[in-house]
């Protein structure tokens, strides 16, 4: 068996891993690299024949992790494509809403291009290509056990991260070996997230595939974020402001309408707010989550079975058309405004932040982790000054982060995770699906228990010719926990510094005393 790491090794987006067994290729997960990891082109090409790829299993579908799909078919895939059923559904309205973002993005560029007499692109991939690989999905539901290649068993469970998001258990058999059972986390869901099921326990595994997003950081309670989400909304509304959310359209944005709808039960939500769901996307995926409710946790299924439709209430609004999004600019109170994209690099969104960012009375609320040089974490990690769409933009708005609404588990959630193989430890876990901070310092963690961890790196490769193979202890450096979160931490202090400094005015001289000063403080 071979197993090879061709996307989300050493960073959070692009997941894509491939399975080698008995002469059969499966490939777990097609996703999209967004942000710094999409620099230098790495959605172009793969490290793989797409047309010997036999299956694809997609652990759910977030563009992260479905989002190269159709570019997969574009280079000769026609293999199967096994998923869950709300998976599939919203795969066929993401997947067509990529490849038009996709179309749009090269025509707009070639625009520029043709100015400069330069020869046209194409884009990534078109809405042809995308309808062409949705016409190979096949949905399998939680629990059921099928045999899609000689050799090859698939189980879904679910991991509680969004809608229809599974963990993959796979059972590999070749001739003569011993069955090897393979687990993909996929994405880990975090606990008491509205709507979604908590994530089920995996008890047993040869080896795992384990994500790592927040392997370094603990989220706050669920309760006590919603309660400061309704706090900026009812005091940002109260000093004549409004309320930017970039939220990703499917997942997020309907867990924050369910939040808003019980507030507003409650008569909590102030009564001058009105919350636009201003992402034609996110109004088409909350249609598939209606029709998926059977997939919604107890209590919500409890409160539609009394008549409450969890995902409306009275001062909820859904735009239409462009000149609907266009008209929420001209007013200056009262407004949610949920809009993709969620990092805030494309889309409506940066409409409302370039209306908003420069106004002191209203707030923006990253609700979904930020990758690495997107317009979110550049806004989340101070910057007094933005462009968008060419222009500088004051950032005077109030910036915020809420952790607890997180779709992904926490440092405490992926140890619980870990540590739910009590039938069957691992043998070996790789750590994927994380930047190297957090990577590193869950590695920590689960060294300390006992377990034997890879941090694999791209397109790296590994031959497992038996299970005692799983075994071999890596040749990589074993740093404790605490080093790694000194380290962190160090990083961190030495970036706010500099964003405190002005650059403008200080010396050479000066701008190293203050940094040797941060480094003389935190010594490691």
């Amino acid at each position: 068996m071979n197993l090879e790491f061709s996307g989300a090794a050493g960073c959070v987006t692009g997941s894509a891993h491939l399975v080698e067994v008995g002469g059969r290729k499966v490939l777990l997960d097609c996703g999209l690299y967004q942000g710094a990891d999409a620099k230098g082109g790495g959605n172009e090409e793969f490290s793989f024949d797409p047309a010997s790829i036999d299956l694809l299993i997609l652990s759910h579908a977030h563009i992260d992790h479905s989002g190269r799909i159709p570019l997969l078919y574009q280079k000769g895939f026609r293999g199967r494509i096994l998923c869950t059923p709300p998976t599939k559904d919203l795969c066929d309205i993401m997947l067509r809403d990529s490849a038009y973002i996709q179309e749009q993005d090269a025509e707009r560029d070639n625009r520029k291009r043709l100015r400069h007499n330069e020869a046209p692109l194409k884009p990534l991939y078109t809405i042809e290509d995308a309808a062409g690989s949705l016409a190979l999905f096949e949905a399998q539901e939680y629990g059921k056990i099928s045999q899609p290649l000689p050799g090859v068993s698939v189980r879904f469970s679910d991991a509680g991260h969004m809608l229809g998001s599974a963990f993959v258990e796979l059972f590999l058999k070749e001739e003569g070996e011993e069955e090897i059972r393979f687990v993909f986390s996929g994405d880990i869901g975090n606990r008491n997230v509205p709507l979604m099921t908590d994530p089920t326990t995996i008890d047993e595994a040869d080896v795992v595939l384990m994500e790592s997003t927040y392997g370094d950081r603990l989220h706050e309670a669920q309760e006590s974020e919603n309660e400061r989400l309704l706090e900026i909304i009812n005091s940002t509304v109260a000093r004549g402001g409004n309320v930017v959310i970039p939220s990703f359209a499917v997942g997020r944005t309907q867990e924050i309408l369910y939040v808003l709808n019980r507030f507003s039960l409650e008569g909590r939500l102030d009564s001058r707010v009105n919350v636009f769901v201003d992402s034609p996307l996110a109004s088409k995926a909350t249609a598939v989550f209606d029709r998926h409710s059977a997939y919604f946790d107890e209590e919500a299924q409890e409160m539609m079975r009394h008549g409450d439709n969890v995902l409306s209430f009275p001062q909820l609004h859904f735009t239409e058309t462009v000149e609907d999004s266009r008209k929420l600019n001209h007013t200056s109170s009262g407004l949610v405004i949920l809009s993709a994209s969620g990092m805030a690099e494309a889309g409506r969104v940066r409409h409302h932040l370039k209306h908003n960012l420069w106004r002191p009375e209203c707030s923006v609320v990253f609700v979904g982790y930020q990758a690495q040089q997107t317009l979110g974490r550049i806004l989340l990690d101070g910057a007094k000054e933005v462009k968008i769409f060419g222009e500088p933009i004051a950032v005077l708005a109030r910036i915020t982060q809420i952790h607890g609404l997180s779709g992904h588990a926490d440092q405490k959630g992926l140890l619980e995770f870990a540590q739910g193989f009590h039938k069957k430890v691992p043998k070996k876990i790789f750590l994927i699906h994380g930047d190297d901070t957090a990577r590193q310092v869950l590695a920590a963690k689960l060294r300390e228990m006992g377990l034997t961890v890879s941090l694999p790196m791209p397109k790296e490769r590994f031959e497992i010719r038996d299970l005692k193979d799983l075994a071999r202890p890596d040749a990589t450096r074993v740093i404790s926990a605490s080093k790694i979160e000194q380290s962190a931490h160090l990083k961190e202090k030495l970036i706010n510094e500099i964003h405190t400094m002005d650059l403008y005015h200080l010396t050479q001289k000066e701008i190293l005393d203050r940094l040797q000063s941060v480094l003389s403080d935190h010594a490691l």
